[in-house]
C-alpha cells in the first residue's frame, strides 16, 4: 500500500487557496488560551530558575514549583483506574490529563526507562478521514502504536525525554515525537507521583503529525502504574483518526549520565521561550481588535486548527490547542508540521547563510555539484537561484500545480532512499524554457536545491559536513533558542541520510515564533550581528526593486523560496502595490511575515489558506503602509 497520493497530499497551495487569502471576508470563532504550566508562571516558562540538581535521592529542586494542596477531585484517570483498569478503557476529555490547579509538587523522582508493553496489539482505534482507505475493518499495524522505550529526566515538577524530534523505528507507518511534560502529587494517588507527558506520532516518510498525551502514575524505587494513551488531534489533511489505550508498563530507574548538563540545557530552553497571553486578551492590550479574525480563518471549521498565534513587540499571543475531545492540555508541547513551509526556512535561509559565508554560491550551477543532473544537459545552465525561485525551465507544463499534482509525483516522495528521489528529480521533466523565466512548481527542485548546498558545503569543510545540522542548526538556531523539538528535519532512509529541504520538518510553537521573528523582524541578525545575506533576504521579503523573483500568478511572487501577496486596497490609508511575504504548507499551514514587525501564524488541516482579515487587524495595531 502507498503510503500517499501526492496528487492531493503533498502539493503546496491550490489556485483557490492562494486566491481565498486576499478574498475571505470574515472569521468565525475566537479561542482563548488558559495559562500554560499553572504554576505562578503566565507566559510558558516556571517562576524561577533554580540551579539544577543532581540528586537522585532527595527530590529537593522547587524548578517550576507546584503550591497546590493536592486536594484534587479527580473523576478522569484516577488513581483506581491507573492501577487496575483495563485495555483499552474509553476516550475522554483530554483536561483528564492536565495538571490541576491544587497539584502538589512532586515527592518522588523519575529518571530512567519508561518501557509498554502490548503496544503491538492493545489499545483502540477510531478513524475520523481515511482520503486513500490505510485502513479497513481489519487490524492493522497503523491502528497501533510503535514500540515505546525510552529514557526520561525529571527536574522539579517537569519531566523530558532524552531523544526529541522524529524517532526512527521498526514500525511500517509512525515515529515517536517525544515533547517535555509535567509531574505532580495528588492526595488521592496513595503516596504515588502523577505524570503526563505529551507526545506525537509522525508518519513516516512524510510530515503528518498525530498529538497525544500519556499519564501514569510512579515511585522512584521502579513502582509504576499502568500507562494511559489517548491521541485525538492532527495536523494532517488526509488521515484523522483517535487512538488510546491503557499498558501495563516497566519503569527501570537509572543513572543518568551528564543529568546534570542535561537538565540545565532544558531549563535554559524552557527560559528563552517567548512570554505567552492568550490570544483572547489581545484585544484587552489593544482595544478594538477583533481576536476572532486571528483564531481561525473564515470557512474554516475551529476544530480542524491546531493552533494560532500573534507576536508583537515579543509578545506570543496564542490560541487555544484543539482537539475532539477539549483543549490539548499542553499547547507548549504541541508538535506541529512544516510541509513546505520548510522550502522558505531551509531552502531558502540555508542560500542566504551560505550566500553570507561564501558570497556566489547561490550563482553555482546544478550540474557541477549534481552528478545525477549533469547526464542529460538539462541542468547545466540552471543555477541555485532559478531553483529557489521555481524557475529551473524544466518541466511539463506550465499550468499551475499541474507538475505537482501530477501522479508520477509519486516517484519522488514516496521512495526512502536519496538515490530514488534524485534520479527521478534530475530525469522526469525536459528543457522548455530559459531558466530563470518561467515559473513552475517542483518539490522535486527544491530536492535538488539541497543536494547542491549539501555539495557545496562539503566542498568548503569537508565531507563530515551537513546543510541541516550546521548550517541550519548550528549556526542559527541554537542561538535564536530553537527548541531541541525543532532542531529536526526529515531525511533520507540510507546511509546518505540527505536533508528532504522542501518539506519534512517539525515545531513546537514557540519554535515557529522565533523562527519567523529572525526572519522578518530581525532581518537575518543574532544578537545584531547579521548573519543572513543581506539582499537575499530583501529580495525573498519582496524589499528589492532590482529583484522580486518570479511570477506563480497575478498579484502574486515567488523568491528564494518565500511567496509574498500584494494586498493593494485592502488596507485602510494604505497606497500603491503592498507586497506581504508569506509562508504556506500543505494542509492549511500559514505563517505571515508583516512589515509592522509583527508575525502570524496558524496550522490547520482543512485545505484552506485564509490570512488578509488577520493581517488587517494588524493593520489597526501598527501601520503596514510602506
Amino acid at each position: 500500500m502507498k503510503k500517499i497520493t501526492t496528487m492531493n497530499a503533498l502539493k503546496y497551495l491550490t489556485f483557490a487557496a492562494l486566491i481565498s487569502a486576499c478574498t475571505s471576508s470574515s472569521l468565525k470563532t475566537n479561542t482563548v488560551v488558559s495559562g500554560d504550566f499553572q504554576d505562578g508562571s503566565t507566559d510558558g516558562r516556571p517562576a524561577s530558575i533554580p540551579h539544577p540538581f543532581n540528586d537522585h535521592n532527595n527530590n529537593h529542586n522547587a524548578y517550576g514549583a507546584l503550591n497546590g494542596s493536592g486536594n484534587v477531585e479527580r473523576t478522569l484517570l484516577s488513581y483506581d483506574t491507573l492501577m487496575n483498569g483495563s485495555d483499552p478503557g474509553s476516550r475522554i476529555d483530554l483536561s483528564g490529563y492536565a495538571l490541576p490547579p491544587e497539584a502538589a509538587h512532586p515527592q518522588h523522582l523519575f529518571a530512567g526507562r519508561l518501557t509498554l508493553h502490548g503496544e503491538a496489539s492493545g489499545g483502540g482505534f477510531f478513524e475520523q478521514v481515511d482520503t486513500y482507505n490505510y485502513t479497513d475493518n481489519s487490524d492493522s499495524t497503523r491502528k497501533h502504536l510503535p514500540e515505546f522505550d525510552f529514557q526520561f529526566v525529571q527536574t522539579g515538577s517537569h519531566i523530558f525525554p532524552l531523544q526529541r524530534g522524529s524517532i526512527p523505528s521498526a514500525h511500517p507507518d509512525w515515529e515517536y515525537v517525544l515533547a517535555p511534560g509535567r509531574v505532580w502529587r495528588e492526595n488521592g494517588d496513595k503516596g504515588y507521583t502523577r505524570v503526563s507527558i505529551p507526545f506525537a506520532l509522525q508518519e513516516r516518510n512524510a510530515n503528518c503529525v498525530h498529538n497525544g498525551v500519556m499519564s501514569f502514575l510512579f515511585k522512584e524505587n521502579g513502582a509504576i502504574s499502568k500507562v494511559a494513551y489517548q491521541i485525538s488531534s492532527e495536523t494532517c489533511l488526509y488521515f484523522k483518526a483517535d487512538w488510546w489505550g491503557l499498558l501495563s508498563a516497566t519503569y527501570t530507574p537509572q543513572d543518568i549520565a551528564d543529568k546534570a548538563r542535561l537538565i540545565r540545557e532544558y531549563q535554559e530552553e524552557i527560559a528563552a521561550r517567548l512570554p505567552v497571553k492568550p490570544l483572547s486578551t489581545l484585544a484587552d492590550d489593544y482595544p478594538g481588535i477583533n481576536t476572532s479574525a486571528f483564531a481561525a480563518p473564515n470557512d474554516t471549521d475551529p476544530t480542524h486548527v491546531s493552533t494560532a498565534g500573534f507576536v508583537i513587540d515579543g509578545i506570543h499571543y496564542r490560541a487555544d490547542c484543539t482537539t475532539r475531545r477539549g483543549d490539548y492540555p499542553f499547547c507548549e508541547s504541541l508538535v506541529v508540521p512544516s510541509y513546505s513551509a520548510a522550502k522558505s526556512l531551509v531552502a531558502g535561509v540555508a542560500m542566504m547563510r551560505l550566500e553570507y559565508l561564501y558570497p556566489g554560491v547561490r550563482n553555482s550551477l546544478v550540474g557541477s555539484y549534481v552528478p545525477d543532473c549533469d547526464k542529460n544537459g538539462n541542468w547545466n545552465d540552471v543555477t541555485l537561484d532559478n531553483l529557489l525561485d521555481m524557475a529551473s525551465g524544466n518541466y511539463s507544463s506550465s499550468t499551475y500545480m499541474q507538475d505537482e499534482d501530477a501522479k508520477h509525483t509519486d516517484y519522488f516522495f514516496l521512495p526512502e532512499t536519496h538515490a530514488n528521489k534524485i534520479h527521478y528529480s534530475c530525469t522526469r521533466y525536459s528543457r522548455k524554457a530559459p531558466p530563470g523565466t518561467q515559473w513552475v512548481y517542483h518539490t522535486s527542485d527544491t530536492y535538488i536545491a539541497g543536494t547542491l548546498m549539501n555539495a557545496y558545503l562539503r566542498s568548503r569543510r569537508g565531507s563530515d559536513a551537513d546543510l541541516f545540522t550546521d548550517i541550519i542548526v548550528e549556526d542559527l538556531w541554537k542561538p535564536i533558542g530553537v527548541s531541541a523539538t525543532g532542531r529536526y528535519t526529515r531525511r533520507t532512509y540510507d546511509s546518505v541520510r540527505q536533508p528532504f529541504t522542501g518539506w519534512g520538518l517539525i515545531w513546537l510553537p514557540d519554535d515557529i515564533v522565533k523562527i519567523a521573528s529572525f526572519i522578518g523582524i530581525d532581518r537575518g541578525k543574532i544578537n545584531g550581528e547579521q548573519v543572513l545575506d543581506a539582499n537575499q533576504l530583501d529580495a525573498a521579503l519582496q524589499r528589492s526593486a532590482t529583484d522580486t523573483g518570479t511570477v506563480p500568478m497575478a498579484n502574486y511572487r515567488y523568491n528564494n523560496g518565500f511567496w509574498a501577496h500584494n494586498v493593494a486596497g485592502k488596507l485602510s490609508g494604505c497606497s500603491g502595490d503592498l507586497w506581504i511575504p508569506f509562508l504556506s504548507g500543505f494542509g492549511g499551514i500559514t505563517v505571515v511575515l508583516l512589515p509592522n514587525n509583527s508575525i502570524y501564524y496558524y496550522f490547520s488541516d482543512n485545505d484552506t489558506y485564509y490570512w488578509l482579515e488577520a493581517v488587517q487587524e494588524a493593520h489597526k495595531i501598527r501601520s503596514l503602509c510602506q
